[in-house]
């Protein structure tokens, strides 16, 4: 069975803590990974700390492969199910 998560980035995140985050869920069997830019939807929400640099987002995809990832979406319009059947694709 394949395993899949992902991560929020623009909530004040560090790049130790998101590097630690990776690491985690390659510890634990994480095969698939989403990352995205949170985006607040509504006022009654967090408000958005940052808005993350595309470099940044392929930064991070490329870390994550480094790490062992099988499959990684990575941008800021991603969210957790962003193409979920073509991240599970053997194509993809």
């Amino acid at each position: 069975m394949k395993t899949k998560s992902g991560l929020m980035l623009g909530l004040g995140e560090t790049r130790d803590e998101v590097t630690q985050a990776l690491c985690d869920l390659r510890a634990v069997g994480c095969d698939y990974l989403t990352i995205g830019q949170y985006l607040q939807p509504s006022t009654h929400h967090l408000s958005i700390h940052s808005f993350v640099p595309i470099s940044d987002f392929q930064f991070w995809k490329d870390e994550a492969f480094r790490r062992g990832f099988e499959r990684v979406a990575s941008g800021p319009l991603v969210r957790s199910s962003y193409f979920a059947d073509q991240l599970h694709s053997p194509d993809a």
